[in-house]
């Protein structure tokens, strides 16, 4: 008895209204991951790749997904006028360019290198690489902003051989093995036949050109690294770990590209009394016992200043207020700032002189009426 064939959209694990995009971004994940050159004599693979290639052969075809919508499996195997499935000549049904540019993605992962698109220039223009520095910032810059002065290493253009890379009176010359295209192709035989691929030249190393006799002063690269300081500005309410970006003045292009980008990350110091947490502020205030009962007005240290706030009284310890606008300014809107949360705990005194705690006693005496002896012998009021 014959085995009974998945449904192919069960198979790639897409939807019956998927669109071609999807079904090839799931054809190559499968591919990938059962190809038979990634799973060496595995026989469970090597058929859920035949399996895999079977259900995209059909799927990718638009007259054989129609005919497989209305009939099935049905319609390839000699039913419903199918002609089976190697009818339509094995993998035939592969669209050339698709399909190359798929197994080449595979032969690229497994082997490394593999095949481009054939319209990939190698020797094109390519942007320069990003450099990456850092600065450190006190709490209070990050929270107003200010402009720093850091020190990198800048490639500027050769001045003896104006960044071509080759010693002044001579010139580069084309690359023979690749005809200054900077790739080559050759072939490789797979299960499916021949297929072509294309890599980067290995002699100019995709630029086209070979350099024969090299500028001594850059040693054919072009290009003079020097110390070059800069000034950054760091925005208000830049936080630990966040970057800002300096266009330009990164790594220099390839045949003609544009320069990448600096990036400075700003390393933020911690502060002795505040917290910060995105855009609002932390802090710990301690008042006394007589000013949380009795209320009153105390001194509050924010990153503006001394602000004067009024305590309510009867207020708790652990008691949380709220400054408002008193935080970070927002990286985007410098007038848009956050706030300062203030946490009131109450003291309680550890030394006291005989006044102070004859006044406590008296306190505690008006608000429980209860009465200890003192530490001679005589009465006392206990303090709470």
């Amino acid at each position: 008895m014959a085995e009974t064939k998945r449904d192919y959209y069960e198979v790639l694990g897409v939807p019956k209204d998927a669109d071609d995009a999807a079904l090839k971004k799931a054809y190559r994940t499968l591919a990938k991951k059962y190809h038979p050159d990634a799973n060496p004599g595995d026989a469970e693979a090597e058929k859920k790749f035949k399996e895999a290639s079977e259900a995209y052969a059909v799927l990718s075809d638009p007259e054989k997904r129609k005919q497989y919508d209305q009939f099935g499996h049905a319609a390839f195997d000699g039913g419903a006028g199918g002609g089976g499935f190697g009818g339509f000549g094995g993998f035939g049904g592969f669209d050339g360019a698709d399909m190359g540019d798929i197994f080449g993605d595979i032969f690229g992962d497994l082997f490394g290198g593999g095949r481009t698109r054939s319209s990939s220039r190698y020797n094109g223009p390519m942007r320069g690489a990003n450099v990456q520095t850092s600065v450190r910032l006190t709490f209070e810059e990050a929270i107003f902003g200010c402009e720093k002065e850091i020190e990198i290493n800048y490639k500027e253009e050769c001045a003896s051989c104006h960044g071509t890379g080759a010693r002044a009176g001579t010139s580069k010359e084309t690359c023979s093995k690749c005809n200054g295209k900077g790739k080559i192709m050759y072939t490789q035989q797979t299960m499916f036949g021949t297929m072509q691929n294309v890599t980067t030249c290995p002699d100019c190393g995709g630029t086209g050109q070979i350099i024969r006799e090299k500028c001594p002063d850059c040693r054919g690269t072009g290009y003079i690294t020097r110390r070059k300081k800069l000034k950054v500005t760091m925005p208000a309410g830049i936080d630990d770990g966040m970057s800002v970006r300096s266009v330009g003045a990164g790594e220099p292009g390839v045949n003609g590209g544009e320069r990448g980008d600096l990036l400075v990350e700003a390393v933020v110091s911690k502060h002795p009394t505040f917290i910060r947490k995105d855009m609002n502020i932390y802090s710990t205030v301690p008042i006394s016992f007589a000013r949380a009962a009795l209320g009153g007005t105390i001194v509050i240290k924010t990153v503006d200043g001394q602000v004067e706030y009024d305590v309510k009284a009867g207020t708790q310890t652990d008691t949380r207020v709220r400054l408002k606008g008193k935080g970070v300014p927002s990286v985007r809107n410098k007038n848009i700032r956050g706030d300062h949360y203030v946490t009131l705990v109450v003291q309680v005194p550890e030394r006291m002189n005989e006044e102070q705690r004859e006044a406590l006693r008296r306190y505690d005496e008006l608000m429980t009426g209860k009465v200890t002896k003192n530490d001679d012998g005589g009465k006392k009021k206990r303090f709470f």
